[in-house]
C-alpha cells in the first residue's frame, strides 16, 4: 500500500519527471497536492471525502482528474495536458506513466506565467480596460456558447438556498467571531433571496441559466497571450449551473476587494451589450451579497482546519467580505453604469 506521503516525497523530487527538471515546488491545498516545475504544472488529488465532494477512492479520483481536464479545454485548452498515471512496479518503486499498477492519478498542465495573472496584476496598477473587455468577450462567448440549462436550472436556485443555509451555519457560529457582524446580513440577505425567487425562476424558466466556470476569481483568469481561465470547480457540476451575470459580478467583485472597482461596471456593460437579459439592480445585489457571504465563509473554514495558520488574517479577510455583502444589500443601483474609467490601468 502506497500512501499520500510517500507519493508527496516522490512528486516532490526533481528527478521523478518525465522531462528534465531541476525543481520541484510543492503546494498543499484542503483537497490536493500541487507540484510545479520549471514549465508543468501536476495536481494529486487527496483521497478525502466531505460534505461537498469524495475522491476518497482510486477510481473518483481518475474519474474527477478526467473531468477537470475536459471541463477546463473549455476555457484553458493550451494549459490543460493530460491525465497521468502514476504507477508502483513490483519492486515498489513509483514513476510517472511508465510500467506497474497505478496508484493514483494526476492532472497535467503547463506552467502559466504568474506575473499575467489578474489579481497580480490588479495589484500592480497594470491592467487596462481593454484587458478587462477582452476577458469579458472571452466569457460572453463562453456563455453564448453554452445550452440553456432549463430543465436542469433548478440546480442554480437549489445551490443558492443550499450555500446560503451553509453560509449561515458557519458564519453564525459565535466561537469564530463574526456572527455579531454576520447574523444581520444573513437575516437581510434571506429576506431579499424570498422576495426575488419569482424573479431567479423567471431566469431559469427563460434559458439564462448555463454551465459555467463555477469559480471565477482574479487569480484564475491569465491575461497573457492566449488568454486563459483556469480552475473551473469540476468536483459538482451543480455549482457550475448558474447565472452567467452572476458569475461575472462575482468576478467584477472580486476584482473591486483588491482595490479595482472599476472592472466590474466593464464587465456588466459589456454583457448587456452581449447578452442581453441583464438582471434587475436588486437581483445583482442579491448576487452580489451571496457570493461575498460565501467567500466569508470559505476565509473561516480554514480556523475550523486541525492545524491553523495564519487565524488573523482569515478573520479579517472573513469581515472585509462580510462588509462588501453588506454594501450590496444597502446600496443596490446599478453598479457603476456609464462610469468613466480613465484610471484603468493607472
Amino acid at each position: 500500500m502506497i500512501d499520500l506521503a510517500a507519493k508527496v516525497r516522490f512528486l516532490s523530487d526533481a528527478r521523478s519527471y518525465p522531462h528534465a527538471a531541476s525543481f520541484v515546488e510543492a503546494q498543499e491545498t484542503h483537497m490536493s497536492w500541487v507540484f510545479l516545475t520549471e514549465d508543468r504544472v501536476y495536481k494529486l488529488k487527496k483521497p478525502v471525502r466531505y460534505p461537498f465532494l469524495d475522491f476518497s477512492t482510486l477510481g473518483r479520483r481518475r474519474f474527477f482528474c478526467e473531468e477537470e481536464l475536459r471541463l477546463n479545454k473549455r476555457l484553458a485548452a493550451d494549459t490543460y495536458c493530460s491525465v497521468v498515471p502514476l504507477r508502483c512496479t513490483d519492486e515498489g518503486c513509483l514513476n510517472l506513466g511508465g510500467q506497474g499498477r497505478t496508484v493514483d492519478w494526476l492532472v497535467e498542465m503547463k506552467r502559466l506565467t504568474r506575473a499575467d495573472l489578474l489579481d497580480v496584476r490588479l495589484r500592480e496598477g497594470i491592467v487596462t480596460e481593454g484587458d478587462v473587455r477582452k476577458v469579458g468577450e472571452l466569457m460572453a462567448g463562453f456563455y453564448s456558447a453554452a445550452p440553456p440549462e432549463v430543465e436542469d436550472g433548478n440546480l442554480y436556485l437549489e445551490s443558492l438556498i443550499r450555500e446560503q443555509a451553509v453560509n449561515r451555519a458557519i458564519l453564525g457560529q459565535p466561537t469564530l467571531g463574526v456572527s455579531d457582524a454576520a447574523l444581520p446580513l444573513l437575516e437581510a440577505a434571506d429576506a431579499r433571496f424570498k422576495q426575488l425567487m419569482p424573479s431567479i425562476k423567471a431566469r431559469i424558466a427563460s434559458g439564462r441559466i448555463v454551465e459555467g466556470h463555477g469559480d471565477l476569481r482574479p487569480e484564475h483568469v491569465h491575461i497573457g497571450t492566449p488568454m486563459q481561465v483556469i480552475d473551473c470547480l469540476e468536483f459538482e457540476r451543480s455549482l457550475r449551473i448558474i447565472d452567467p451575470y452572476d458569475e461575472i459580478n462575482y468576478l467584477g467583485l472580486e476584482c473591486a476587494m483588491l482595490g479595482a472597482g472599476w472592472v466590474r461596471p466593464v464587465l456588466l456593460d459589456l454583457f448587456e451589450a452581449r447578452l442581453g437579459g441583464r438582471p434587475d439592480d436588486e437581483v445583482l445585489a442579491f448576487y452580489g451579497a451571496f457570493r461575498m457571504s460565501l467567500r466569508a465563509r470559505l476565509c473561516l473554514a480554514h480556523l475550523l482546519d486541525p492545524v491553523v495558520r495564519e487565524p488573523e488574517r482569515w478573520s479579517r479577510l472573513a469581515l472585509s467580505y462580510i462588509a462588501a455583502a453588506k454594501e450590496e444589500l444597502s446600496s443596490p443601483s446599478r453598479p457603476g453604469r456609464k462610469l468613466s474609467h480613465s484610471h484603468a490601468g493607472a
